[in-house]
């Protein structure tokens, strides 16, 4: 880790957050007009796009300074960038002479998605799992050229909806070619993102004990998006189309997109690695109770005024008690099954620390305890080296 290192990937943080900043605050304070407003349809706008470029641009910067060698922290660094350049065109789009450039500017944000297919590929050594994905580590970059050579010089803007004239655009034939590799770039973008995702399960079974808890890392946060893609969908439903509705989607879908992020810092730097087991038993554990004290809950209230004809805020009154009064014996219960299928080391720890307690309620002999705790912390913890030191301090006769 040099000087020149961190000069280079905390500039590069400093030129993102300056961008983002400086157009996101324009926005605030300068609304765009209804007619434009298609502009800022990447949902990256107010605090949740600053959320989400700065996570990609701060853990981008750390990881390339720390871990120069590997490409993942760069690569987090450019998707930061290329958003806040992509965020930059909402900026210019307020200005009469810069409409076109903004709108023009605005395919870039599907870079993110090209890039983190190289990241995914990449993870968490910085080398792909073998020779043999190089075409697809090959045909990612091919996709994000495709995208960016056909978007910038197709007839039209093809990111804009009605289609806008492009300035730079080709026309004729050749216009039609650069629209081609436009699609092509797209395409190749969900094939070989479809193909990262498989290299990391070919990854997961050749991996040792560290690079599985990295991978996890991973699979965790990509699970947190599915279920605020999940959650999305039925706010729409719920709440109508509003822009309540929308700025809520919005920030479940960029909010745990940031979670990516900070999930690959955790992993590449190894910090609290292993504690990932516990985080995804409690994740499931208080999403299993919500559940079920969710149902709980619907289920009293529903019983007691369309059954029981009890008036309505006592029925609210007793569900919410009954639903409070059931969250410890049920989260306890259902934390206790949880931790067997999603931390079993803790739970199989927590078993042996319970018989070795039994025992020693009905032991003396100073040995037997000695080879018996020696047992228990081998079999619970593995450590390299066990030592244990016993003082023999007698008292006065």
């Amino acid at each position: 880790m040099t000087r020149a290192t961190f000069w280079r990937a905390w500039s590069v943080w400093v030129v993102t957050m300056a961008i983002t900043v400086t157009a996101m605050t324009s926005t605030v304070l300068r609304p765009l007009p209804a007619e434009l407003v298609n502009f800022s349809g990447n949902g990256l706008n107010g605090a949740v796009g600053l959320v989400f470029i700065g996570a990609f641009a701060t853990v981008g910067a750390l990881l390339a300074w720390k871990r120069p060698k590997n490409p993942i922290g760069w690569l987090l660094s450019a998707i930061g960038l290329e958003y806040a350049v992509a965020v930059f065109s909402v900026f210019l789009a307020h200005f009469p002479r810069t409409v076109t450039l903004a709108s023009w500017l605005g395919f870039l944000y599907l870079l993110g998605f090209g890039l983190s297919v190289l990241v995914v590929l990449l993870f968490p050594t910085g080398t792909l799992p073998s020779r043999r994905w190089r075409p697809v580590a090959w045909a990612a970059v091919v996709g994000l050229a495709a995208w960016v050579l056909g978007c910038a010089f197709a007839p039209t803007i093809v990111t804009t909806s009605p289609a806008i004239p492009n300035p730079v655009g080709v026309t004729g034939p050749a216009g039609d070619i650069f629209k081609v590799l436009a699609a092509g770039g797209a395409l190749l973008f969900v094939v070989t993102g479809l193909a990262a995702v498989l290299s990391l399960v070919f990854r997961y079974r050749r991996a040792r004990t560290a690079e599985r808890a990295q991978l996890r890392w991973l699979v965790y946060a990509g699970a947190l998006i599915v279920a605020a893609v999940a959650g999305s969908l039925l706010i729409g439903p719920i709440m109508g189309s509003g822009n309540s509705a929308n700025n809520l989607q919005n920030a479940l879908g960029s909010g745990a997109l940031a979670l990516v992020p900070v999930a690959i810092g955790i992993a590449v730097l190894r910090y609290r690695l292993y504690d990932i087991d516990r985080i995804i038993s409690r994740t499931v554990a208080y999403a299993i109770v919500t559940g079920l004290l969710v149902g709980v809950y619907t289920g009293l209230v529903l019983l007691a005024t369309r059954v029981l004809k009890v008036h309505g805020p006592v029925a609210v009154a007793v569900a919410t008690l009954a639903a409070a009064a059931l969250f410890t014996p049920v989260r306890r219960w259902v934390q206790s099954r949880v931790d067997r299928r999603f931390n079993r080391v803790r739970y199989d720890a927590d078993q042996i620390a319970a018989a070795f307690a039994a025992r020693l309620k009905d032991t003396v002999d100073l040995s037997s305890v000695r080879d018996d705790l020696t047992g228990i912390v081998s079999r619970a913890l593995e450590p390299a080296h066990l030592s244990v030191w016993i003082s023999r301090h007698q008292g006065p006769s």
